[in-house]
């Protein structure tokens, strides 16, 4: 169970994230809309798993491994925007968000 200061870290860490995935949306292709629906943060604060819905890609997966290449780049563009809240800035690792895709296959079955 996480406790309320990773609770508010990774909250902010979603909303910046949510900003510079929105402003540097080149980086995934044109017709692609990508949203960071979930950020997890470990205990130690070390960590961030930041959670990427793509509409549009044809290919998910390359982008998330993209963006993982690039994850220095966003460190650094997060650390731009939280780096006077947060005295050290996350690690990032990006994981592509199915529960859009797995909820509708639910639905299929349950239909």
């Amino acid at each position: 169970m996480a406790s309320v200061r990773q609770e508010k870290i990774a909250s902010l860490i979603q909303r910046e994230m949510a900003q510079i995935i929105q402003r540097e949306s080149a980086h995934f292709g044109s017709g692609v809309m990508a949203s960071v629906t979930v950020v997890r943060v470990s205990p130690d604060m070390g960590y961030a798993k930041v959670y990427l819905s793509l509409f549009g890609a044809k290919n998910p997966d390359e982008l998330i491994e993209q963006a993982n290449r690039d994850k220095g780049f966003y460190r650094k563009l997060l650390g731009d925007g939280v780096g006077k809240v947060l005295r050290k800035v996350p690690d990032l690792r990006f994981f592509l968000d199915d529960s859009l895709d797995y909820s509708e296959q639910i639905d299929e079955l349950l239909q």
